[in-house]
């Protein structure tokens, strides 16, 4: 009975912690963030993420209703210029279990057998959003998240808002 709730712990413990994105931020201590009430797309920076045009509209979406929700208009000559990069890695992980009955030795001290192994490959991607004082041209907050991609095309506008909710939960910084 132990070893089954123990599996099950770990089984949770596994798919929650695949759900998750994992935030950072930085800023400039020297900026007064109140004073940051619109924002307009850095084109520039958001031409260069290495991200498909249609992925790029999505995060932009996300982007754009996440500020709104903080009070902030968009605009032609905004106070804040927001700009985004991307990276992306494959993971693989590779699960090997030498349990089992089987042919040849496998290295378990009980039993013969061979086992088996199991590869999975997730996609995972880290998208960095830059807030940059129009005036000054100067970066004053960067936040970063990292979380596992989903191919399924009905779920990245989700996927994408959970993400960017994430990183802009940290703005503004509290200690300012």
């Amino acid at each position: 009975m132990k070893k089954i709730s123990l599996l099950s712990l770990i089984l949770i413990i596994t798919i929650t912690s695949c759900s998750t994105v994992r935030v950072a931020s930085d800023y400039d201590k020297q900026a007064n963030f109140d004073t940051y009430k619109s924002f307009a797309f850095y084109k520039p920076g958001i031409d260069k993420a290495e991200v498909s045009d249609l992925d790029k509209k999505r995060i932009l979406r996300a982007i754009e209703t996440d500020m709104i929700s903080k009070g902030f208009s968009k605009s032609s000559s905004p106070d804040v210029l927001v700009s985004i990069f991307t990276k992306t890695k494959e993971n693989v992980n590779v699960y090997q279990n030498n349990f089992g009955w089987g042919y040849g030795w496998g290295w378990n001290p009980w039993f013969w057998g061979a086992g088996y192994n199991t590869v999975s490959r997730t996609t995972e991607g880290t998208l960095y959003i830059d807030l940059i004082d129009a005036t000054k041209k100067e970066l004053i907050w960067q936040g970063m998240g990292t979380a596992a991609l989903t191919k399924n095309v009905d779920r990245k506008q989700e996927k994408m808002n959970e993400i960017v909710s994430a990183i802009l939960e940290k703005y503004p910084p509290e200690n300012q």
